[in-house]
């Protein structure tokens, strides 16, 4: 069971700017219903509920330089926090938490969004065949703005299909597919190693070039195709009214 979780939290949220320079994106708000009543929870708690659904009990954010309301939020919760003091990209953040994670497996989890499934399907996966990354991927309509894979199917698990990474590439400019890369993963320590080999002159270390690296370096990285699952993101303003609407009318 993979019991360490690592959150990145250090972006600026330069998309919603206004909100975010008094107010960390990990604090904005998402509906909920408690005790038969609506009330709003910041998405770092429906993170640290997720992830803690499927067995995660240690947690390491990592925080800007401006983190101090996401820290003082979560501080009597025995959360670990480092620092990423210069925007590096999203690889970089996660090699921030090297001494956290060790030798043991994790979750990486960004701050911006959080799924209505698949957690469980990707602990099964990781737990039953021990590979070095599993990926949550779905459909998208503009796969230029992400992640993107091309897969081989294996098979299914529960009633999702169970794919092979053999290629991921960081916002192509011609897609191979249109399979996107959601936010939430597992891996094993090998990713800090195959994230270290990566030599960057220009622009930001991306997670996906250390999928790409682990890959070359013989690694297995599979992937679960999600179904009706949705990743509620908070990133921009378009994005954030969506699963506003979406977790209130869940409820409502």
């Amino acid at each position: 069971m993979v019991k360490k979780g690592v959150i990145t939290a250090a972006g600026k949220g330069s998309r919603m700017k206004y909100i975010t320079s008094v107010l960390p994106k990990a604090l904005l708000p998402l509906f909920r219903k408690e005790d038969g009543k609506f009330v709003m929870r910041p998405i770092i708690d429906l993170i640290l509920e997720s992830l803690s659904g499927v067995g995660a009990d240690k947690y390491c954010v990592v925080v800007g330089n401006q983190g101090k309301l996401l820290v003082d939020y979560l501080s009597e919760r025995g959360v670990t926090f480092v620092t990423q003091h210069y925007p590096k990209g999203f690889g970089d953040a996660v090699l921030r938490a090297e001494d956290f994670v060790g030798s043991d497996p994790f979750f990486v989890h960004a701050d911006d969004g959080v799924l209505t499934g698949g957690y469980k399907e990707a602990a099964e996966v990781f737990d039953q065949y021990a590979p070095d990354g599993v990926l949550l991927i779905r459909e998208v309509n503009n796969p230029q703005r992400y992640g993107v894979v091309e897969v081989k199917e294996l098979g299914e698990i529960n009633n999702h299909k169970l794919l092979k990474v053999e290629r991921a590439e960081e916002k192509p400019k011609v897609p191979r597919s249109n399979l996107g890369i959601s936010a939430v993963y597992i891996f094993s320590h090998k990713i800090m190693g195959a994230l270290k080999e990566i030599s960057i002159t220009e622009g930001e270390l991306e997670l996906t070039y250390g999928i790409q690296r682990l890959i070359e370096q013989g690694g297995e990285v599979y992937a679960v195709l999600l179904k009706n699952e949705r990743w509620l993101n908070v990133g921009d303003p378009d994005s954030y009214f969506k699963a506003l609407e979406f977790t209130y009318g869940k409820i409502s």
